[in-house]
C-alpha cells in the first residue's frame, strides 16, 4: 500500500469513523471505487488507534471526570460508590459483548463478512434501526416527554447493556458502531448527544483492544517493511486529525439536529453501490 492510498484511507477512516454512516464499509468501498485491494480488517483496526486519540482529545474532560471518579470510590472502600465509576463499569460491562463476538466470529469478519454484498445488506438494515429511532424520538416530543434523558449521569445500567450489545453489531461492515450504539441508546430513552457521548466512550476500550490484537497477530503483513509502517503511521495521523474535527462537528450538531440526514445518505449509498455492482462499474477486487 502507497502511502497516499494509506492517508486517503486515514481520511476517509476519520470522516466516518464517528458519523453514524460505517467506516468499516467506507473503507471496504473507497479501495473498491479506485480499484485498490481491500486493505483489510487489520489495517482497519489498527488505522482507528488514529480515531482512538480523537476520541481521547475531544472527550478528554469526560475521561477525567471517569478517572478521577473511579479514584475516588477505590479511595472509599466502595468500588461503585461515584456516578463515575458505575458509568465505567458500564462501560466494561457493555465491551464484552464485542470482544466475545470479535473473538468467536473473526474468521468471518476478515473475510466474508467484507463483501460488497455484505455491506449494502448492513447499510439498510443498520439505517432502519436508525430510522426507528429517529421516529421514537418524536414521538416522544409529541407526548411532551422530551428529546430523552440529558447528561451522561443519567445513563442506566439497562442502557449501557442495551448499547453494549447493540456495539457488536458493528464487527460487520457497513452497520456502523456508532450509528447502533447512538440509536440503541435513543430507543432506551437518551437524547441524541447524550447517547453519542456514551457510545465514543462505549468505543475507547473495544477500539483499543481491536488494534493491539490485530497489530500483533498481523504484525508481519501491516508492520513487516519500512514502507508498510510508514504508509500505517501516515493513514493514522490523517485519521487522528480528520477524526477529531469530525467528532467534534457531530457533538453540536446532534444538540439541534436529527439523524435524518445519515439515514438518507446511507440509502444512497447502498442504492449507488448495488448499481455499480450491478453495472460492473465496480470490479471486486482481491481481499
Amino acid at each position: 500500500m502507497s502511502i497516499l492510498e494509506a492517508v486517503v484511507l486515514g481520511v476517509v477512516q476519520g470522516l466516518t469513523e464517528f458519523l453514524p454512516v460505517s467506516s468499516t464499509a467506507h473503507l471496504r468501498i473507497v479501495p473498491a471505487v479506485f480499484g485498490w485491494n481491500d486493505p483489510g480488517a487489520a489495517f482497519s483496526a489498527v488505522l482507528q488507534t488514529g480515531t482512538l486519540a480523537a476520541i481521547g482529545l475531544a472527550m478528554r474532560r469526560d475521561i477525567a471526570d471517569l478517572a478521577a471518579g473511579c479514584l475516588r470510590a477505590l479511595r472509599s472502600g466502595h468500588p461503585l460508590g461515584t456516578p463515575e465509576s458505575r458509568l465505567a463499569a458500564l462501560i466494561a460491562v457493555g465491551t464484552v459483548p464485542i470482544v466475545a463476538a470479535g473473538f468467536a466470529f473473526r474468521g468471518l469478519i476478515r473475510g466474508e463478512a467484507r463483501r460488497l454484498e455484505v455491506v449494502i445488506a448492513a447499510l439498510l438494515a443498520a439505517t432502519v434501526l436508525l430510522a426507528a429511532a429517529e421516529l421514537v424520538t418524536h414521538l416522544r416530543r409529541r407526548r411532551g416527554q422530551g428529546g430523552g434523558r440529558d447528561g451522561l449521569d443519567a445513563i442506566q445500567p439497562a442502557d449501557g447493556i442495551i448499547m453494549g450489545l447493540s456495539q457488536a453489531l458493528a464487527l460487520v461492515p457497513g452497520t456502523s458502531r456508532s450509528g447502533v450504539t447512538i440509536a440503541a441508546g435513543m430507543l432506551a430513552g437518551l437524547d441524541r448527544r447524550t447517547a453519542a457521548r456514551f457510545s465514543f466512550l462505549l468505543s475507547l476500550p473495544a477500539v483499543a483492544a481491536a488494534a493491539i490484537l490485530e497489530a500483533w497477530q498481523q504484525r508481519h503483513e501491516i508492520l513487516g517493511s519500512g514502507p508498510a509502517v510508514a504508509a500505517l503511521v501516515a493513514g493514522t495521523l490523517a485519521a487522528a486529525i480528520v477524526g477529531y474535527a469530525s467528532i467534534r462537528w457531530l457533538l453540536g450538531m446532534l444538540t439541534g439536529h436529527t439523524l435524518w440526514p445519515f439515514i438518507a445518505y446511507r440509502i444512497l449509498l447502498a442504492a449507488s453501490l448495488a448499481a455499480a455492482m450491478a453495472s460492473g462499474w465496480i470490479s471486486l477486487p482481491a481481499t
